[in-house]
């Protein structure tokens, strides 16, 4: 190997972020061809997470490092949020032992590539393309094992815990998150809750939140939050709730 090469990746591997995978177009910014990742992989210096990505040789990478990658170096619109926003933050109900559902957040026309969808994580992935909510509004940066990360806030979290519950996530863990948020800040709740386009969302989470006594609500303007017209059944042979029209199941209204 030539000594230019050399230099290379010297500096690759110095400027290379802890924990992050590497994709062709980073390699391709710190002016490493596609003919010299094809030898530097050869010789051992880089290892494939799969077609167009890389990590360290015999570093083991992390969903974290994977997300970041697609973050910082491709720049999707892509977000930690939902239960997983508030695992990240410390901020989880429950300690779980077992792998852990990650669940990240992108508009209707995100595509995440195929290395990364691919790629054993170790936790599964959950890509939720979704328009309820704008893409930015109540979105952060929070560093999470070294890595920074875009992260919804707790704010922006809980609705999208309730976008995919009861399906994906229990409706009684959404509550029993959503009664732990005494810090909710009025004015991102009141932004969020006045974009978001999803009734049941909406109607849910005040429900929650009266039903929590939260200090958030008392600052709402409800009269701006459009929650829509008729009954929404969040599950089948739930209890009717008359100030949200919704029905909801019963363990959550019992539930104490």
């Amino acid at each position: 190997m030539s000594l230019p090469n050399n230099i290379k990746i010297q500096h690759l591997l110095e400027s290379w972020p802890t924990g992050q995978v590497a994709t062709s177009a980073w390699l391709n910014e710190m002016g490493i061809s596609r003919q010299l990742t094809r030898r530097y992989q050869q010789s051992g210096w880089l290892e494939a997470v799969g077609v167009g990505a890389y990590k360290r040789p015999k570093e083991s990478v992390e969903w974290q490092g994977g997300v970041a990658g697609l973050q910082q170096q491709l720049e999707l619109e892509v977000h930690v949020g939902g239960p997983t926003a508030f695992s990240v933050r410390g901020t989880s109900h429950y300690v779980r032992f077992g792998k852990e559902n990650i669940f990240l957040f992108s508009p209707l026309n995100e595509r995440l590539p195929k290395w990364f969808t691919d790629f054993d994580w170790n936790n599964p992935i959950h890509h939720v393309r979704t328009s309820k909510l704008p893409k930015e509004l109540g979105v952060g940066t929070y560093k999470h094992q070294d890595v920074q990360l875009k992260v919804s806030a707790p704010e922006r979290a809980i609705l999208e815990c309730l976008h995919i519950s009861p399906k994906d996530f229990d409706l009684l863990e959404c509550y029993q998150l959503l009664e732990g948020q005494l810090t909710l800040r009025p004015d991102l709740m009141q932004q969020l809750l006045v974009a978001c386009s999803s009734v049941r969302v909406k109607r849910l989470f005040l429900y929650m939140a009266d039903k929590a006594n939260l200090p958030v609500v008392q600052y709402l303007d409800k009269e701006k939050i459009d929650l829509g017209t008729g009954d929404r059944s969040i599950v089948a042979k739930g209890v009717y709730n008359a100030q949200y029209r919704i029905s909801i199941p019963k363990e959550l209204v019992n539930y104490v």
